[in-house]
């Protein structure tokens, strides 16, 4: 089809021009009202000078101009209002408040920019957080802000006890020392065991989050201590779980490049008196240099390896010779050749990012070893093919006993992001399959019990959840459709013959199914899950791919017509492969809701690859 070609050629076209200086691709976040929030928090727990205080002004203003029409906030511009964004938000104008700031538009100094908007009326905006807060939380009682984060975390303290803390620093809790009764203690002294048996503490945070649980930990202590023997064992582990802190603290600054995990510890530390020590000089260096010109902050600096090797993939031999070479050295740069500090993982694994708040994970190293597949030549043979050995080897050493992958940590199993998840089992498999007889490492064995953990995981209507993508207007703000399409997408990888006896082919058919006769809406695009009211390019395109893909081997698996459709409301969402608006699908740590503008343009430039290979398959 002329039309899918030129769309193809446009949208590759917009995809290579997005690369970097270097070759490879940085992408770009979505700027976060929950980061920026949590920047001026910490901003403003440090004593600022007068030109924090203009970063403070900068980011204030940048908030009250992206509040909802309801009176909240959501984690994007995009998103809808949720309740531990807003009281963030809410608390940033209460330190504000403290440092006398009352609106305006603030500009000079470094990396700062001249505001062109009307000063902001923050007592208008303040009173609409609170209407809003008091609709959504029954009101501003500390017990009634404590229950409305507990309905959206549950158990997992990883998010809710940082926020309680944001709240009694920007004073919304009450006068200290009593407001940090309302912050649930956490126990830091667990980090004063030797890291290995973390697993087994069953600590209430998840692994990568070691940093919030020292300082949250310990100022929580300081403001409010335990009765002994607690009072004497905690302040026995204070001294050990701070050097452990600057240990596991990137040369960067920045925690993970994560705004809000490092924001959070610069805060904590701050209140713990604590604010002049290395630690928070270099978190508030990461903030400083991490503000975007328009006074907000994304959650994370960039997701350049996860961006590059997404790229890579869909282009495929779309990628022009020249700019192999150097993406591929870059990409073999960013592995790991020796034990990360911060979470003591062995080599051979890559991170999400080549900057130094980087920490090597499940997803990013199946992404590069596929990358590497697509990249490898025979001039780099040897060296390519020992990075993907170590690589897959790392992967196999990651494995859960269940057969299924974790993000960071083997056997922590307890919260999100430590247990198996079905999109990075499923792309360890494919990223093992791409080496599979060209390295010493066999790994069948590893491939066989992910495969039986998908098996057993997926669900009654053929679905999987995804880790790292949701939906906010799904119930439960999961996807369904995407989870489901990403794991069959990678399963099409795998040679049936070469898994008998395995329940490959039949969870194939069930993802199918589901995708074609649940998910697919009417106009033949798709949205997070059934009868999705809005569709996205980014759940059109996975699932549109996954089913082209699926339709390849041994004849038609689904019905020509349906494929034709659905690439027919690919073509008019991206108007012929022209324009591509994000969606807030993407979940980072935590449920932080999050958009990436390269993702839509990837994603269909993939779908393009894949559904001309359909077009164009034998006997079609």
């Amino acid at each position: 089809m002329d039309r899918v070609t030129a769309a193809e050629a446009a949208a590759q076209g917009i995809l290579l021009d997005a690369r970097s200086s270097g070759g490879w691709w940085e992408g770009e976040l979505s700027s976060s009202a929950l980061s920026t929030a949590v920047a001026v928090l910490a901003l403003g727990s440090s004593q600022p000078g007068e030109t924090d205080q203009r970063r403070m002004q900068q980011g204030l203003d940048w908030l009250a101009s992206t509040q909802l029409p309801d009176g909240g906030w959501g984690d994007t511009k995009k998103s809808r209002a949720n309740v531990a964004t807003t009281l963030l938000v809410w608390s940033a104008f209460g330190m504000g408040a403290t440092h006398g700031l009352k609106g305006g538009a603030g500009g000079g100094g470094e990396n700062i920019a001249v505001s062109e908007r009307p000063a902001a009326d923050y007592a208008s905006v303040v009173a609409r957080t609170e209407a809003w807060l008091q609709r959504e939380a029954g009101g501003l009682e500390p017990v009634k802000l404590q229950q409305a984060l507990a309905r959206r975390y549950g158990k997992d303290k990883t998010f809710a006890v940082p926020i309680l803390m944001a709240c009694a620093v920007g004073g919304r809790l009450g006068s200290p020392p009593d407001c940090w009764n309302c912050v649930p203690a956490l126990p830091f002294e667990l980090a004063a065991f030797p890291r290995r048996w973390f697993a087994a503490l069953h600590l209430p945070v998840v692994s990568y989050a070691l940093p919030a649980l020292i300082a949250i930990g310990q100022v929580r202590h300081l403001q409010m201590p335990a009765r002994r023997p607690w009072r004497w064992l905690r302040g026995a582990a204070i001294g050990r779980t701070q050097r452990l802190l600057r240990e596991i603290q990137p040369a960067g600054g920045g925690f993970l490049e994560a705004t809000p995990l490092t924001g959070f510890v610069v805060m904590a530390r701050c209140a713990a008196g604590a604010g002049r020590e290395p630690v928070v000089a270099d978190g508030l260096q990461f903030l400083r240099q991490s503000m975007r010109l328009d006074g907000s902050w994304p959650i994370d600096t960039n997701l350049a390896t996860w961006g590059t090797t997404l790229s890579v993939k869909a282009l495929g031999p779309g990628l022009p010779v020249a700019g192999r070479a150097a993406i591929l050295d870059w990409l073999l740069g960013q592995q790991y050749q020796k034990k990360h500090p911060y979470c003591l993982s062995p080599p051979g694994g890559w991170a999400w990012t080549d900057l130094p708040g980087g920490v090597p994970d499940a997803d990013d190293t199946a992404g590069a070893l596929l990358a590497l597949a697509e990249l490898d030549g025979e001039e780099r043979l040897a060296r390519n093919t020992a990075a993907a050995e170590a690589g897959a080897r790392w992967l196999a050493g990651l494995q859960n006993r269940d057969g299924g992958m974790p993000t960071f940590c083997k056997g922590w199993g307890a919260l999100p992001f430590d247990r198996s998840a079905p999109d990075l089992t499923a792309h360890a498999l494919a990223a093992w399959q791409a080496w599979r007889g060209r390295m010493a490492f066999d790994p069948e064995p590893a491939m066989r019990r992910a495969i039986h953990w998908l098996g057993k995981t997926q669900g009654k209507d053929g679905t999987w959840l995804p880790l790292w993508f949701g939906n906010e207007s799904e119930p439960d703000e999961a996807n369904p459709v995407y989870g489901t399409a990403t794991v069959l997408k990678y399963l099409t990888r795998l040679p049936e013959q070469d898994f008998a006896g395995s329940p490959l082919r039949l969870i194939k058919d069930r993802a199918a199914h589901y995708l074609i006769n649940t998910a697919r809406r009417p106009d033949g695009a798709w949205g997070g899950g059934c009868g999705a009211a809005v569709p996205s390019i980014e759940e059109t395109a996975a699932a549109l791919e996954a089913l082209a893909a699926y339709s390849m081997p041994g004849g038609e698996r689904c019905p020509s017509g349906m494929l034709e459709e659905s690439l027919q409301a690919l073509l008019e969402l991206t108007h012929e492969g022209t324009l591509f608006p994000p969606a807030p699908i993407g979940l980072y740590f935590a449920r932080l809701w999050y958009y990436e503008k390269l993702y839509p343009v990837i994603a269909t430039v993939s779908t393009f690859r894949q559904m001309q290979q359909w077009l164009h398959r034998p006997g079609a």
